[in-house]
């Protein structure tokens, strides 16, 4: 029979492994801005072929349904052309957060 210091050892090991699946899943608002600018906003700005786009051009659903569909360019081409599927979940995590109707929109600066 365990004892009820195994049995909360091992309730605490699955917690912890839980949560570290759940923190894994999600992406770096930090990195995902920095793979935004560096990868999509030297064609997004305004007088560019892909034409203005920050957080602010679309909501939280909109980003997610966008990025879901993994398509780029009307498209033509998968975002996963252009970045790896870690750095889209980064992307897709600042992109959500700071979307229109997020609690912190932000345009993404220069």
């Amino acid at each position: 029979m365990k004892s009820f210091f195994q049995v909360a050892a091992a309730g605490l090991a699955l917690g912890l492994m839980a949560s570290l699946a759940v923190s894994a899943a999600q992406g770096s608002e930090t990195k995902g801005k920095y793979y935004f600018k560096k990868t999509c906003k030297p064609c997004h700005v305004e007088g560019k072929a892909g034409g203005l786009v920050t957080p602010l051009s679309k909501t939280q659903a909109q980003w997610k349904a966008y990025l879901q569909a993994g398509k780029h360019n009307k498209g033509k081409e998968a975002l996963s052309a252009l970045l790896s599927e870690q750095q889209l979940l980064d992307v897709q995590t600042f992109l959500v957060a700071h979307a229109s109707d997020s609690p912190q929109p932000e345009t993404c600066g220069g």
